[in-house]
């Protein structure tokens, strides 16, 4: 899959499932929940053990049908592990140059996470295709629009305190998607099937009432 459709499915449904889970067998029922109620663009974060395998295991069993990239990426070392693995794109809690260098070079989206304007500017400028807004809850869907006063080539996705009650603000206001992680991924299979449904009609309801 090619680096422009990788970017598209994440923008076509709106919504990135970030997993964290006690092991690698719950992070992987969670990321079927998900996928059930529409949720294709999933996130397995390397604070799971064996996050790697997970990746590996969803990306051999669904192909391209499922988005599954790597999350709380630190460095580039991790970033490659987990794209020897499969993973469609690579996500980091904050910018890192040699992550940014390491997925241009293979062609790999890359979601930098910042909070500051220089931090975005700098991201974009080493090639970060998208911008994590993260923590989310510290800013509140105002600072989208906000940032995209100056910025508005930006491409945003905020992480951290995106809910049901407040998600298509955060779409409202400008965000090319959301990362959604304990607020979509707790509770059993059932909950969280039917809670990834509910994003993604929000989702859409606010995109067809922009």
């Amino acid at each position: 899959m090619k680096k422009y459709e990788i970017l598209s499915k994440i923008e076509e449904v709106g919504i990135t499932a970030v997993v964290r889970a006690k092991n690698s067998e719950e992070a992987k029922k969670i990321a079927l929940a998900c996928m059930d109620g529409g949720i294709n663009s999933i996130e397995i974060t390397f604070t799971v053990p064996g996050a790697y395998k997970v990746i590996e295991s969803l990306t051999e069993e669904f192909g391209d049908k499922l988005l599954v990239g790597a999350g709380t990426v630190l460095d580039g070392e991790t970033a490659r592990i987990a794209i020897l693995v499969g993973a469609k794109y690579i996500v980091s809690p904050a910018f890192d140059e040699g992550t940014a260098k390491l997925c241009n070079r293979y062609q790999i989206p890359y979601i930098a996470g910042c909070m500051t304007v220089v931090e975005m500017i700098k991201a974009m400028e080493s090639g970060a295709d998208i911008i994590k807004v993260f923590p989310g809850s510290a800013v509140g869907p105002s600072f989208i629009s906000a940032i995209k006063g100056p910025l508005p080539q930006a491409l945003l996705m905020p992480t951290g305190g995106v809910n049901l009650d407040n998600v298509g603000e955060w779409i409202k206001n400008g965000c090319i998607a959301v990362g959604v992680g304990g607020n979509l991924t707790k509770g059993s299979k059932e909950d969280i099937t039917r809670t990834a449904k509910e994003f993604v009609k929000k989702v859409k309801e606010a995109r067809n009432n922009k």
